[in-house]
């Protein structure tokens, strides 16, 4: 039964002296005559209803109404009914797509995932009529990704794995050249486990977040040794592989094999909890969302169906505007239902990001090479190329001893302000102090003097060439 049979209002029977209210007849009534803020609350008097059933839709805990005396269609009449109210309402919309012969993959009915949801409400719409809408939409939407298999096709595990462990924390827009750039020098899983691990990392300087390039280089690894060069198509065997966690073994697992799994990124997770109007805050209610995620993948397209997932929380389901009136979710979406949709995820406040300071001790020979060396193996930015620096305390250190050699009679001297990084944990400032030395200096241990020219060849992550832009480095 559609939106129609439940709303029409039924004929009246024609009588030869038709009754006082017959005068009113509600054909006659448009719509934009009668508006939200034209009737008050208190004049709509409650009606009597009954249950009705609603073809392919398992209607537990939520029974889809109609009034045996309803208002004239149109007539944009609203309470302010409680979301269980708003989630009938939303069935009735989608019900005619559930009957059409979208597959209930699971046999689940949103609405029965309350208790999945806790504290959070669910909409009452079939998980297969969710997926079938969002899948439409996919199929005409889909962003174009250098890394996305097209038509219909697999995606590479290999190029799975490499994206998606650098848009991690990263932007698609930020990804795009380097997963070009990674391709066109290591097409294939063997030639990056065979390449060096300075090479990786003077690669993906730039990028961020560098513990990713090292478990990236290990991982290329671990699959050439233990799987051959071939990814394997098993989530736990792909969660078995260093670098990889829940999230990229199930994307992987999905995206690549097209195995039933449920990744969950910051895409997902906003979508979800819009979807479920999920209460409780983050990070408390992120094995919620999950649960509710796997609870609407289904078993036919996963991959696509968890990248349909991402590409709208990325263009439509977006943190501060979200655009509900195009979303192919919209009508059961208890979020955009409570007016509120933006609200969602909830997230706890955070405080303050602890602040750190330093010096970084800028040396410039007279042929422009720069004193450069390579962090240690462990910690923050490990085995990347650095500027020399004090340690990062939290107040500005004395030079002291760290200085890496003596600037001789012209000495070092501070540059007027300062560079600013923020890192995960913390924010970092730093001085910059410069000293310009003869061309014959030479390097004291453990460091090097590299010219301008050759620093693309160096690992330099952003606040490093953040120094050397600081202090006027030709080439930084």
């Amino acid at each position: 039964m559609d939106d129609a049979t439940l709303s029409a209002p039924r004929p009246r029977k024609k009588t030869a002296a038709p009754a006082a209210p017959a005068k009113v007849i509600p054909a006659k009534v448009k719509p934009a005559q009668v508006t939200p803020a034209q009737v008050k609350p208190a004049q709509v008097k409650p009606v009597k209803v009954k249950p009705v059933k609603v073809a392919g839709a398992n209607t537990t805990g939520a029974k889809a109404t109609r009034a045996k005396s309803a208002p004239p269609q149109g007539a944009g009449v609203k309470s302010a009914p409680a979301r269980g109210r708003r989630a009938k309402n939303a069935l009735l919309e989608v019900a005619g797509a559930a009957a059409t012969g979208a597959e209930v993959t699971r046999g689940d009915v949103v609405g029965g995932a309350a208790g999945i949801a806790g504290e959070s409400a669910a909409p009452a719409v079939p998980s297969g009529a969710i997926a079938a809408a969002l899948l439409a939409w996919y199929d005409r939407h889909r962003r174009r990704l250098p890394w996305r298999a097209e038509g219909g096709r697999l995606g590479d595990p290999y190029h799975v794995f490499l994206s998606e462990i650098m848009l991690q924390q990263t932007t698609v827009k930020a990804v795009g050249p380097y997963f070009t750039a990674f391709l066109a020098r290591w097409p294939r899983v063997a030639d990056l486990a065979a390449a060096p691990l300075e090479e990786v990392l003077s690669a993906w300087a730039g990028l961020g977040y560098y513990a990713r390039a090292r478990n990236l280089h290990a991982c290329a690894k671990a699959v050439v040794a233990r799987h051959g060069g071939e990814f394997p198509a098993d989530e736990a065997a792909l969660l078995d592989l260093p670098g990889i966690g829940p999230y990229t073994a199930a994307a992987i697992a999905a995206i690549a094999f097209d195995l039933p799994a449920s990744p969950v990124d910051g895409n997902i997770e906003r979508v979800v909890s819009r979807l479920y109007a999920v209460d409780a805050p983050l990070p408390k209610s992120k094995p919620r969302i999950k649960a509710l995620a796997a609870a609407l993948t289904p078993h036919a397209r996963p991959g696509d169906f968890a990248q349909g997932m991402m590409d709208l929380g990325a263009t439509l389901c977006t943190p501060r505007s979200p655009a509900c009136v195009l979303c192919p979710l919209c009508a059961p979406c208890l979020g955009r239902a409570a007016g509120d949709a933006a609200r969602y995820p909830v997230k706890t406040a955070k405080g303050e990001k602890p602040a750190r300071a330093g010096i970084a001790f800028l040396a410039v020979r007279a042929d422009g090479a720069v004193l450069l060396r390579t962090r240690p193996e462990k910690g923050l930015l490990a085995q990347m190329t650095e500027v020399p620096s004090t340690p990062w305390s939290a107040g500005v250190p004395a030079p002291g001893d760290h200085a890496p050699l003596s600037a001789g009679a012209k000495g070092w001297r501070a540059l007027p302000g300062r560079v600013s990084h923020v890192f995960t944990h913390f924010a970092l400032e730093l001085e910059v102090w410069r000293a310009d030395l003869p061309a014959a200096t030479p390097a004291p241990a453990g460091h090097r003097w590299v010219l301008p020219r050759d620093f693309a060849g160096e690992a330099l992550p952003s606040v490093m060439r953040k120094v050397l832009a600081h202090g006027r480095v030709p080439g930084a």
